[in-house]
């Protein structure tokens, strides 16, 4: 009948606001050459999943419905895993952190001065290099920023709900499916 069973595609849901900041952010970066983009260390967690694996459930559709609403999975969380910090660029990949607790502004910091840092002293050496985070909580609050003032590293603007902009998704799927 022309189904097929698929892993249903994982899509962030954006309203109109968010959609307009993601073109403003877009345009702003279209002029963005190889070299300045090698000068971002991209970040994220990721939560990997260890008693259900990393796909979930499939789905049954027929080419074309991969984004139909029906076809899709939510990003819902589930028990028994394990989170994990980790930054890429385009000159290697950092060491990863396994997160023991929720990630707060402590917790956030203690993993810069641990894992951040050596990772740009690995991958950058004395140059320079900009940091990326999303908007989470712990990301965005104002003692998070302190520190980076502090420390003189620039923070690249990330336009809200966009984990499909950042490269270290990629990996991170990667690394789930050879889980």
């Amino acid at each position: 009948m022309g189904f097929s069973c698929r892993i249903p595609c994982v899509k962030p849901l954006l309203n109109n606001r968010q959609r307009q900041k993601r073109l403003v952010w877009a345009k702003d970066k279209t002029d963005w050459t190889a070299a300045e983009w090698s000068k971002v260390m991209f970040s994220d967690e990721s939560k990997f999943c260890i008693s259900f694996g990393n796909q979930g459930p499939r789905v049954w559709r027929k080419r074309g419905e991969a984004q139909n609403p029906h076809c899709l999975r939510s990003s819902a969380k589930f028990p028994q895993s394990v989170m994990v910090w980790g930054s890429m660029s385009s000159a290697g990949v950092g060491p990863l952190c396994f997160l023991r607790s929720e990630v707060n502004t402590a917790v956030y910091q203690d993993v810069f001065d641990h894992f951040m840092l050596p990772a740009a002293d690995q991958l950058y050496g004395d140059a320079d290099f900009i940091f990326q985070q999303d908007l989470a909580p712990a990301h965005s609050a104002k003692a998070t920023s302190t520190w980076f003032k502090d420390h003189g590293i620039p923070v690249l603007n990330w336009p809200a709900n966009s984990p499909d902009l950042n490269p270290i998704e990629n990996l991170w799927g990667i690394v789930k499916r050879k889980m």
